[in-house]
């Protein structure tokens, strides 16, 4: 008798649908003293689970996007692999041909050890030079990407610490000329991450009730500075992460997460400046990665209770049934004076469905 087996696994959905909404407090449109840094894709939210919870993901439980949330969660992830692949399209408002891509996989190496590799990918479309007088000097592709590798460690059941290393590669129209001579080049750097991550566990394996409490800390961004080819370099957005998410598992079937982040770029405030460029106020922006890491806690012109309104909040909930559907809310609040990003996902759902058959003749 010839038996024949087939075996069919791999037929499966996901959707993601997002909308958001964004707002201004009262209407006010100033942003008085707001922090630049270079290379900002190296800060973007890259998955749509993350930016469903308002931007939150320090502390929430591991997947394939933990490369870029802090590498100490990968070892805690239920699988033992994982792959993610998202994109987003950018200011389609405005225009067409820009959007950011990130791919992101791990792979766990016993009970104790993970590995993870990650690739985000940010296409700004063409850029057109033109001189003082508006004559066109000629169409330049922009692009940046950084490449990274991770490895987390668990250092106690609960309790486990993770690295990532990067290289950052920024091409805003290289060879496109500069008043005064001289042409913009691409400007790149190495960077790197340090996170830790805490975990505890409280479910009843019958029932499936109980609780999960998690903490993570996160140093984002470590690296050198950039230079386009002028006599500056700017500051990667290095930042300070704080996450804290609590999981309430209803049955085997039910949990509700809800989770905060507390965030902070950890690059020098700018001063401020008299008519003749002199510091009034504040802390000379010129320092070392390092120095600047540690003095952005205390440089802000505007003393303790400017440096109050730079940290920025996260805060979001997610409703799992099954594991196959999700309902996911969020909101994020920076200061009106540092920038006055507000904005919510009033919509955003996800199904996973699973189709796998086996047959025999």
């Amino acid at each position: 008798m010839l038996r024949k087996l087939s075996l069919l696994c791999a037929v499966a959905f996901g959707s993601t649908l997002t909308v958001y909404a964004q707002f201004n407090v009262n209407g006010q449109d100033t942003i008085n003293n707001p922090i630049s840094p270079s290379v900002p894709f190296a800060a973007f939210t890259p998955d749509a689970r993350s930016a469903a919870m308002g931007d939150v993901g320090a502390a929430i439980s591991a997947d394939a996007n933990s490369t870029y949330w802090g590498a100490a969660k990968l070892v805690h992830a239920e699988k033992n692999s994982g792959l993610s692949l998202s994109y987003t399209p950018w200011l389609r408002n405005l225009t067409d041909d820009m959007y950011f891509a990130y791919l992101s996989g791990f792979k766990k190496i016993g009970k104790n050890q993970a590995f993870g590799v990650s690739l985000m990918y940010f296409d700004h479309g063409v850029f057109q030079a033109r001189n003082n007088f508006g004559t066109l000097l000629g169409d330049y592709y922009s692009n940046e990407f950084y490449g990274a590798v991770s490895y987390s460690r668990k250092l106690t059941d609960n309790f486990s610490m993770g690295v990532t290393l990067k290289y950052l590669n920024s091409n805003l129209a290289s060879g496109a000329p500069v008043p005064g001579g001289g042409a913009i080049k691409a400007a790149q750097t190495a960077a790197g991450d340090i996170s830790a991550f805490y975990q505890k566990n409280n479910i009843d394996e019958g029932s499936g009730q109980g609780w999960n409490h998690a903490f993570a800390l996160m140093l984002q961004n470590i690296g050198g500075k950039v230079n386009y080819g002028g006599s500056t370099a700017g500051f990667i957005p290095t930042t300070f992460k704080l996450g804290v998410a609590s999981t309430r598992h209803i049955d085997t079937h039910n949990k509700f997460t809800v989770a905060v982040d507390v965030n902070k770029l950890m690059i020098p405030t700018p001063p401020v400046r008299n008519a003749s460029g002199v510091i009034t106020s504040g802390k000379d922006p010129d320092r070392g990665t390092i120095s600047a890491m540690f003095s952005s806690f205390g440089d802000a012109p505007g003393g303790f209770s400017e440096e109050l309104r730079e940290f920025m909040i996260a805060a979001g909930m997610e409703y799992w049934y099954n594991d196959v559907f999700a309902l996911r809310a969020g909101y994020f609040n920076e200061a009106r004076t540092k920038g006055d990003r507000k904005y919510f996902p009033t919509v955003s759902v996800f199904l996973w469905s699973l189709i796998c058959s086996k047959n025999k003749s």
